[in-house]
């Protein structure tokens, strides 16, 4: 049974990401004070009370507006709404009521919801604020003045929600979950590719570069399994970053690549691969994530002919060759063609990038291309080669012994990691590789 899901709305500016990111305890959401910092629908766990739920983070609601951004923002929160079991509408006791406040209040209570108001920014405690009274007249009913700075009052919002929420069952046992973070630089077509794979308008598409801030998470279940996609920000170069938000974007997007196990790297296919691309492709690499460069936007592509794809390709591998271990899959987020496709590449790649080998297999490996390739030799001293073991996973790390490190040349050491992918099948992972030499201690 999937659990319980409540909706945090109201008018821009409110404190709703504040109170969001106090109830879930983590800092999802970014916090700005300034209107509209949010636009998605973003998703955080809650627990009270041993009951476990969801919580919905939405952008401001401007119901009478023509500004185009303002509506796609609307529509995220019409889609929260209509989701949720329960919805507390956020205001500020500062402002007081405004008209924006009667229009959401109106459009709650259209939604047959139970819907509870939750007066923010009564940061003092011991006396009731005499301008809270007023907030009585949106009629919403039940009415909690809270604090999201201090976490005053979230006590009894969260007892309210829990009385709105249907009986618990047993929860089933969670299959592991695949964590995808889609990365790239602006207007690439994340935002529409995860649209496409979730087919429904989860997270707003726009010309308009920055559109997506926070890192957004979906999750998604198909034949193939479980995926929780993480939609990011396009990463712009530092020269131009000079908004304190975009910066909150650009970090929010690091931390997505962290906690992820696969990365999508987006490529706009008519552009090729950029500087900026090669960056965010680098900060992957170096993270040790299992990653799929996916060239987007293929549909665009004018006088394709029988190689096109072919020597596309070969321009990618040229220009990222620090990750010739990555799979090129190309796609059309647009159209959907080829996106059914990635599913099973990504269970590929993340396999790879959390498999074990045992000593036994890996000094196997070792004594047939010792034998085939002789370790260099240095002033007549050569390189000796105990054995091997795995270290750890996420990316596959091994440790290899050796008589004196300063003999393993580099060249060495890359000849054996491939021997190592080509005999088992590491081909969507980064490969970490130690050289230690006798006396030291393995780990």
């Amino acid at each position: 049974m999937a659990k319980p899901l409540v909706a945090i709305v109201g008018r821009p500016n409110v404190g709703k990401s504040m109170l969001f990111n106090k109830l879930t305890g983590h800092r999802t959401s970014i916090v700005e004070d300034t209107p509209g910092v949010t636009r998605d629908r973003i998703y955080g766990d809650c627990e009270w009370c041993g009951r476990e739920f969801s919580l919905v983070d939405t952008g401001g609601i401007e119901p009478n507006t023509e500004n185009d951004m303002l509506k796609f923002m609307r529509r995220q929160a019409e889609i929260g709404i209509e989701l949720a079991d329960c919805i507390v509408m956020v205001t500020d006791v500062k402002s007081g009521v405004t008209a924006a406040d009667e229009d959401v209040a109106t459009m709650l209570r259209k939604s047959g919801k139970p819907v509870c108001l939750a007066v923010n920014k009564c940061d003092s405690i011991g006396y009731v604020n005499p301008d809270v009274y007023e907030f009585y007249g949106l009629g919403i009913g039940d009415l909690f003045e809270v604090s999201a700075i201090h976490g005053h009052g979230t006590g009894d919002l969260l007892d309210w929600c829990l009385e709105q929420f249907p009986e618990a069952q047993e929860e089933e046992e969670a299959d592991e979950v695949v964590k995808v973070a889609i990365v790239g630089k602006p207007n690439v077509g994340k935002s529409s590719l995860l649209n496409r794979i979730l087919g429904e308008e989860r997270v707003i598409v726009s010309n308009i570069a920055g559109t997506t801030r926070d890192a957004i998470d979906s999750y998604f279940e198909n034949e193939t399994g479980k995926y929780c996609f993480i939609d990011t920000a396009g990463m712009r170069r530092k020269s131009k970053v000079d908004d304190i938000i975009e910066k909150y974007s650009n970090m929010r997007t690091i931390n997505a690549i962290e906690r992820s196990d696969v990365c999508l790297i987006l490529i706009d296919a008519n552009e090729g691969v950029t500087e900026q691309d090669t960056k965010i492709a680098g900060l992957v690499h170096e993270a040790g994530k299992a990653a799929i460069i996916v060239v987007n936007k293929w549909d665009a592509v004018e006088d394709k002919e029988t190689n096109t794809m072919r020597d596309k390709e070969l321009d990618v591998r040229r220009d990222l060759s620090y990750m010739l271990y990555a799979p090129v899959v190309f796609l059309s987020a647009l159209t959907g063609s080829r996106v059914d496709k990635l599913y099973q590449v990504i269970q590929d790649v993340y396999a790879q990038n959390t498999s074990r080998i045992t000593t036994g297999q890996l000094n196997s490996v070792l004594a047939d291309a010792t034998a085939r390739v002789q370790p260099p030799s240095d002033k007549g001293r050569r390189l000796k080669i105990y054995y091997m073991t795995q270290a750890g996973t996420k990316p596959p790390h091994f440790v290899i012994f050796c008589n004196d490190a300063r003999l393993f040349h580099f060249s060495y050491q890359r000849y054996l990691e491939n021997q190592i992918r080509d005999v088992f099948g590491l081909k969507g992972t980064p490969v970490r590789i130690t050289i230690r030499q006798r006396g030291d201690k393995e780990e």
